[in-house]
């Protein structure tokens, strides 16, 4: 098997020159430099308007070409920007990049989130919602199927007797979900919707005035549980905002819960794998993520989750 090329900084530079007009007087070019939540694409910022990323294998560059097609179709149901390519094609043989606007705004890692922001949140679970599912199914966005809450629980339960041991954690909070409420809170048949699936702090563009301005990175998407998106939130805002997005988009108390475990459970799971090395996570960012998740909500303790249950308040007691 040939290996996949890495770029470097002359290879962005080469490309950018030719797909850039506006280069500097001595004709070198807008200045590039690398971003550093590249995750599994080389990215590189390009001068103050644009964003170069280049897929490093087959896989994904099948990814990105899914994802520049899913970006069009589902532009006119967000109230959020999502990225435009300005130009795109292959840096290496079978090899794709894409050159995006940037979106103006901060992190959501460095910028906190307005009331006004939870309402942009709402109206980006409300637009992927709508997404006509044979559409995106269409277009090659493949279906997930949902997690195990109960086996994810057993997997938490023990990876927070290490964090207890370590110090970092209070192992009898996970008690609250209990084997019974795990059970309850498992994926409702026929809810698949659109999901960007990755929707951490570092994917949201957020202004100074917190609003949510854009949403990042599409390569993950999938037709799945609505629950995943609300997961991501709470990693990304905390819980309480996680969820008062979700009810405001009219989601019930069964889909917030259940992301709302979700992501207690990710992160307790990923903070013990980081300190045994299993997981190459910053340990700074992990524990804020842990501290958001586990923010406290008015939907801890409820009465009897009905069956159905997708916009009403009750749900099951934890």
């Amino acid at each position: 098997m040939t290996q996949a090329p890495t770029p470097t900084a002359d290879t962005v530079r080469q490309l950018v020159r030719s797909l850039l007009k506006d280069g500097t007087a001595d004709g070198a070019g807008p200045e590039i430099r690398p971003v550093a939540e590249s995750g599994e694409h080389a990215t590189w910022w390009v001068g103050s308007r644009h964003v170069l990323r280049l897929a490093p294998n087959r896989a994904a560059t099948l990814r990105q070409r899914r994802e520049l097609r899913l970006r069009d179709l589902v532009r006119p149901y967000l109230p959020v920007a999502v990225p435009t390519s300005v130009a795109h094609g292959e840096w290496a043989p079978g090899l794709t990049y894409t050159l995006d606007t940037k979106v103006p705004g901060r992190t959501g890692e460095d910028q906190d989130v307005s009331a006004v922001g939870e309402a942009d949140l709402a109206g980006l679970l409300t637009g992927l919602r709508e997404v006509p599912v044979r559409q995106a199914e269409s277009l090659g966005i493949p279906r997930a199927a949902p997690r195990s809450l109960e086996a994810l629980r057993r997997a938490a339960e023990q990876a927070a007797e290490r964090l207890a041991a370590a110090d970092e954690f209070d192992a009898a909070r996970l008690h609250q979900l209990t084997q019974p409420g795990a059970i309850q809170l498992a994926a409702q048949p026929g809810t698949a919707v659109l999901v960007h699936h990755d929707l951490k702090g570092e994917h949201l563009v957020v202004s100074t005035d917190g609003r949510v301005r854009g949403v990042l990175d599409w390569t993950d998407a999938a037709l799945g549980d609505p629950a995943e998106d609300i997961a991501g939130l709470a990693l990304a805002v905390g819980s309480p905002a996680a969820v008062r997005a979700a009810t405001l988009a009219g989601y019930g108390a069964r889909p917030c819960l259940r992301g709302l475990w979700l992501a207690r459970c990710d992160t307790v799971v990923r903070l013990a794998d980081c300190l045994k090395g299993r997981d190459t996570g910053p340990l700074p960012l992990l524990r804020t993520q842990l501290r958001r998740t586990w923010e406290a909500i008015l939907l801890e303790r409820v009465t009897e989750l009905r069956d159905g249950d997708g916009g009403g308040s009750e749900g099951g007691e934890l």
